[in-house]
């Protein structure tokens, strides 16, 4: 058991199933994302149910554990990578330039990604779930806003130009990082034979770019609906 900690394939095995755990989150969120689009009310909902409840924070903690669990291992290993083989640390044989240069880039995409992360924690998880566990029902009281209401606070951050960009450049990042974990994921597990490779590729791409267009459907949606002053909303 030591050794999955502690060896090199073992370090990637924890790496690969720790990613593969947060892609079906990311898949999770965009799609709940997307309701905004639709109905802001029905988003509301959404954010209500996962409040500061027991299930809503049980699975905040194990996220929590998959991203610093993916996030320590990811470094360990690219800086690892990275002092082995020089510049060309993640190469990968018989690749498309566009996936050479995510490959290569691990590091700089996951630095982006990261930060991104801790942006979106404090613009969202810090003003909704955070505010519940920290004042209860007290926020009112307080002159906060209401931390269930989802759909105001991505309207207000999303009329914001330069928010709008910082997003679409993250979820760009994202969609880099994810065109390479995904199947790189999938190779360290055990499915690394040409054929399987190929179609991994093929999958982590539509994925990739599926999730990616979900994420920036929204903040797209949300900036031009404030140039417009809501009337083009389909979420009224």
């Amino acid at each position: 058991m030591a050794n999955i900690f502690t060896s090199s394939i073992g370090k990637k095995l924890v790496m690969s199933v720790s990613g593969l755990f947060l892609i079906l989150f990311l898949l999770f969120h965009a799609s709940m994302n997307v309701v905004a689009i639709f109905s802001t009310e029905a988003y509301d909902m959404i954010c209500a149910f996962l409040g500061a409840n027991w299930y809503a924070l049980a699975g905040t903690l194990v996220l929590a554990g998959g991203f610093f669990v993916h996030i320590v291992y990811a470094f360990i290993l690219t800086l690892k990578n990275m002092k082995a083989r020089g510049k060309d640390a993640y190469a990968v044989t018989a690749m498309p330039e566009s996936v050479k240069w995510a490959s290569r880039n691990m590091l700089v995409l996951g630095l982006i990604v990261l930060g991104g992360l801790l942006l979106h924690l404090f613009n969202f998880w810090y003003k909704m779930q955070f505010v519940e566990i920290a004042y209860g029902h007290a926020w009112e009281s307080l002159g906060m806003a209401d931390p269930t209401k989802g759909a105001a606070l991505i309207q207000g951050l999303f009329a914001n130009p330069i928010y709008s960009v910082l997003y679409l450049v993250w979820f760009g990042a994202i969609w880099f990082h994810l065109t390479h974990g995904f199947w790189s994921a999938f190779q360290t597990i055990g499915f690394s034979n040409s054929v399987w490779l190929s179609r991994l590729k093929v999958i982590s791409n539509i994925f990739a770019t599926l999730i990616a267009l979900m994420f920036a459907a929204v903040v797209i949606f949300f900036y031009v609906q404030s140039l417009c002053g809501g009337t083009c909303c389909l979420g009224q």
